[in-house]
């Protein structure tokens, strides 16, 4: 009986395999602006959908875990039960409404890359704009004009994502939960994705909220007293927080060492991609996605004893030519780089377990990337890695200045992802006939208000995320991540009292957090690594810290480091690593990985303002 079980889940693995590659093969290649088959990729994606809401599939699953006698089949058998009941539509009229929803989100996606967006450059002129372009202008340019040009290419996007069939979409989102037995689809999304209702949701939202008010709105107070009340406006707000800070530390995290930095940091850290292949598309150029994410074309995993390696595709918007954007750039490829090691690293004996739709809790997998890209906060890490072109190190007086200006807006920077929950659950329970463009605007500047204290220097609708089906209504799991990562962050430190290049990291992760997949609870993943359930209360700590106690900690952390023998090369990463641009081939490690590593920073060097290429 269980050859029976067995050859039903293996031929079950190789399904999913095949729709999966095939939508993910064209989600990149549409998204990364190579291709215009946007037809072929709707269907590809409807195919998908149409795979994983089959309610075919849970009752000859029932009966083969039934039939399965070794524990590690009832495993597998197992976790497809728990992603086809996360994704099962039974409802014929449920499951037009997505077909709906998936052509309407394919037909805005498409007019959204037909957009041309401007803002202005340094020289005053009107240059094509990009979301990466205004968040970095807004936090490092010191004319007040380029910014109120960053503001104001927000406010451009956001009306038109309020006039272009966003609304008609969250009409259309809302009908399709209601039809599964859901309030609306923020009920639905948060359900599905976190095992939470959103009343649970809120009551961590709002202790967060409530442990770090005073620290909100003391910084807000700190920062008028210091630079004048028109510090506070939206346009000026993060330059006057931390301009002078990214426009120093520029020099000494150029984009064009990102890559052996990462490499060299992973590496030291123990990270293994366990034979995944890596594609990684690093800047940005006209027509492509504006915004970092990490997918997994085939998913790692064991089938009859043979290792399955992962294939694993990742993007970044670095603009090599903009103060900032090394920096941020450098951020996006530790981020999304951990994704990838976690997806690479997921153990079960079926593709289910790892990807990153439900049952897989965005919170969840939001905790392995942001751990990776926290390391680059800590003042080890810029002391090892930040170097100029002549090889000196980043002073002490430099991350302090971090520090001085980073710290007392914490709190802020925190809240502004809680932000976006508070806005969607109010968005998705209006009437119809009430949620109007006005209004729906009008609602994102009160939450805004209510919850950071000034409007928002990244505006509620401008935010991409609200306009994918797969992470609208799932952002909260930016912050749940947070408070996890502070959460691992305690645990390694007291064990071990450092994390840059600490070798222990990479296998532990591998063991506890990356092995099981979505086989394990968040909460689980956590108590088996750090013995500790789930709680808020280390991130509002972190988030009020005083300055002083933040650099006490830095200088303590400097110290030590100073009395650790050196890290040496680390563990190779066991990838095979190729970064593109579009078609084109930058670098990659099928020679040496010195060989990537040059190829890529001379290719960066001569292209210090890239334009959009492809290879013909």
């Amino acid at each position: 009986m269980s050859s029976i079980a067995r050859n039903y889940l293996n031929q079950l693995n190789a399904d999913y395999l095949q729709v999966h590659r095939r939508k993910e093969d064209l989600f990149w290649s549409t998204y990364m602006g190579t291709s215009d088959d946007q037809a072929g990729f709707t269907a590809a994606e409807q195919a998908y959908k149409a795979f994983c809401a089959d309610p075919a599939r849970l009752p000859v699953l029932r009966e083969m875990q039934a039939l399965a006698e070794e524990t590690e089949l009832k495993r597998g058998l197992g976790g497809w039960i728990a992603f086809f009941e996360c994704n099962v539509i039974e409802d014929p009229a449920a499951a037009t409404l997505m077909d709906e929803l998936v052509a309407a989100e394919a037909a805005l996606f498409a007019r959204r890359r037909e957009l041309k967006l401007t803002l202005l450059d340094e020289q005053g002129r009107q240059v094509a704009g990009s979301l990466p372009a205004a968040s970095t202008a807004l936090a490092a340019s010191a004319d007040e004009a380029v910014r109120q040009s960053a503001l104001a290419m927000f406010h451009t996007l956001e009306q038109w994502v309020v006039d272009n069939g966003y609304l008609e979409i969250v009409r259309l989102r809302n009908r399709f939960a209601r039809a599964m037995g859901y309030r609306d689809y923020f009920d639905y999304k948060v359900r599905k994705n976190e095992q939470m209702s959103p009343a649970q949701l809120f009551a961590v939202l709002d202790d967060f909220i409530a442990r770090t008010e005073q620290r909100v709105h003391q910084s807000l107070a700190e920062l008028k007293a210091a630079k004048g009340e028109a510090a506070l406006l939206p346009y000026n707000l993060r330059y006057f927080v931390s301009g002078d800070v990214t426009r120093q530390l520029d020099p000494y995290v150029p984009f064009s060492r990102a890559l052996k930095d990462w490499v060299e940091s992973f590496r030291r850290l123990g990270i293994q991609y366990r034979d995944a292949t890596l594609t990684l598309d690093l800047l940005t150029r006209e027509g492509k996605y504006e915004n970092g994410f990490c997918h997994g074309p085939v998913p790692s995993f064991w089938q009859e004893g043979k290792w399955v390696p992962a294939v694993v595709n990742f993007t970044s918007l670095a603009n090599p030519s903009q103060v900032g954007s090394g920096w941020s750039g450098l951020n996006t490829l530790f981020h999304e780089g951990g994704h990838a090691a976690h997806f690479a690293n997921v153990t079960g004996n079926a593709p289910c377990f790892s990807q990153e739709f439900p049952p897989t809790s965005m919170a969840y997998a939001e905790t392995q990337s942001m751990f990776c890209d926290s390391l680059l906060d800590d003042a080890d890490w810029l002391k090892r890695y930040a170097r100029n072109e002549a090889g000196e190190a980043i002073p002490d007086s430099l991350i302090k200045a971090m520090i001085e200006a980073r710290q007392p807006f914490r709190a802020f920077n925190e809240r502004q992802i809680a932000l976006v929950s508070y806005f969607e659950q109010d968005l998705y329970a209006m009437a119809d006939g009430d949620r109007t463009p006005a209004a729906v605007l009008a609602l994102a500047r009160q939450w805004e208000r209510k919850i950071l204290g000034t409007e928002s220097p990244r505006p509620l609708l401008a935010i991409p995320h609200l306009l994918n089906q797969e992470s609208a209504c799932a952002y909260h799991g930016y912050l749940l991540a947070l408070m996890a990562v502070e959460q691992t962050r305690a645990y390694f430190l007291r064990r071990d009292g450092y994390l840059t290049d600490n070798p222990r990291i990479g296998p532990d992760l591998a063991a506890h957090y990356w092995g099981p997949g979505n086989g394990m609870t968040h909460d689980q993943t956590l108590q088996s690594l750090t013995g500790e359930g789930f709680s808020a209360a280390p991130l509002a700590r972190a988030c009020n810290q005083s300055v002083a106690e933040a650099w006490a900690q830095a200088q303590a952390c400097m110290a030590a480091v100073q009395q650790r023998p050196p890290a040496g090369e680390g563990t190779p990463l066991n990838a095979r690593i190729r970064v593109v641009h579009g078609d084109l081939l930058v670098a990659d490690n099928s020679h040496s990985e010195a060989a990537m590593l040059a190829d890529f920073e001379a290719w960066i060097r001569l292209h210090g303002e890239v334009e959009p290429t492809t290879q013909s």
